[in-house]
């Protein structure tokens, strides 16, 4: 169930980043989560793009554009190092999608949110974390064979 979401103001992402980044921050979040680099886990590893209309983001200083970083993975999935090198590298992969300098990070904020096992489903029915490592194992013993 690993699901990636950002969400940008309108103009906020070069041409060739927006073109890029939904595919570049799916695969940052399937190398820390670990999923097999397989046709079947890239086609579940969901990228979702949210671009605000025109003056919906702002603060209390500055209309500067600013970047929200949804991760949702199962309870567990991600330990503390995995948490935290999704975190930097999703970081690093959105300024340089808007075309910002690294010292831009600030800009972009990383919310984990992570759901108890089996209250997600797919295909009709829940999934559990044993359904997810059973299927990481089969595709790795496939790629192998």
């Amino acid at each position: 169930m690993p699901m990636i979401r950002l969400t940008v103001p309108t103009g906020a992402l070069t041409e060739e980043g927006g073109a890029a980044v939904q595919r570049d921050l799916a695969t940052v979040l399937m190398r820390w989560e670990g999923a097999p680099d397989t046709a079947f886990f890239r086609a579940q590893a969901w990228s979702y793009l949210n671009v605000l209309p025109e003056g919906a983001q702002t603060t209390a200083e500055d209309d500067a554009p600013r970047f929200l970083v949804e991760v949702t993975v199962p309870q567990g999935a991600l330990s503390e190092r995995r948490k935290n090198g999704l975190v930097r590298d999703a970081t690093k992969t959105v300024p340089s999608a808007a075309g910002l300098a690294p010292d831009d990070a600030l800009r972009v904020w990383v919310l984990v949110h992570e759901h108890p096992d089996g209250a997600w489903g797919a295909g009709g029915a829940a999934v559990r974390s044993a359904d997810l490592v059973a299927l990481a194992q089969q595709s790795t013993d496939q790629a192998g064979a």
